[in-house]
């Protein structure tokens, strides 16, 4: 997939989603609540029946929206990143080279979860688990950090496009990053550690 594809593709899933204004509000409540509750209690504070009471939708409301809990924690991980990939389209991310443009984008969004361990360890364990039913949410998730990720590599908002070369250095950074948040979230990292590790990557990747 060229990062045309997939900048593309992240605006038109968010307009496919968004529905109409009461099923906009119905669905940000939804995440809200599963957002609110991870951040209380991580992975096993998100109950179905829960989210649904906090949300104000019934329980088969829900269920229709999202299938299960995640479904509910993998797109609350996306739109964790909305706001990364909104700035990102609009800002030149500062640094020299693509390595330090692409390492200040991760530390920035690395120190960020590392601040909601809560929410972070629910957000991580669920795109874990997630099997071949979350296809829609896992894709999108991968359509946003390829934006924020190539945006930086050539550092300019307007980026749209690259080579195929490019999305896969895309594809191996995003891989390593996300592995980093797992050693965090189960223990076998520190927070220093994840930087260190993802700079490293990065610089023998990246110029």
């Amino acid at each position: 997939m060229t990062t045309t594809e997939a900048v593309t593709t992240v605006a038109d899933a968010e307009r496919a989603k968004a529905g109409s204004p009461a099923q906009r509000e119905r669905r940000k409540r939804i995440l809200d609540a599963t957002i609110d509750l991870a951040s209380e209690g991580g992975f096993d504070a998100v109950q179905m029946r829960e989210v649904a009471e906090r949300a104000e939708v019934a329980l088969g409301t829900l269920y229709r929206y999202f299938p299960s809990k995640i479904h509910l924690l993998v797109a609350a991980l996306g739109r964790e990143f909305e706001g990364t990939e909104a700035r990102t389209s609009t800002r030149v991310t500062p640094g020299d080279t693509a390595h330090e443009r692409v390492m200040y984008i991760l530390s920035r969004m690395t120190k960020s979860m590392q601040r909601q361990p809560q929410l972070t360890e629910a957000m991580v364990r669920a795109f874990m688990f997630a099997d071949s039913s979350v296809t829609d949410e896992i894709h999108l998730v991968g359509m946003q950090l390829t934006a924020v990720i190539s945006r930086a590599m050539a550092g300019s908002p307007d980026h749209s496009d690259a080579t195929a070369e490019e999305a896969a250095i895309i594809r191996v950074i995003s891989d390593v990053w996300l592995s980093a948040l797992v050693s965090w979230v189960t223990g076998r990292m520190a927070a220093k550690e994840v930087e260190n590790h993802l700079d490293t990557a990065v610089k023998l990747i990246l110029p």
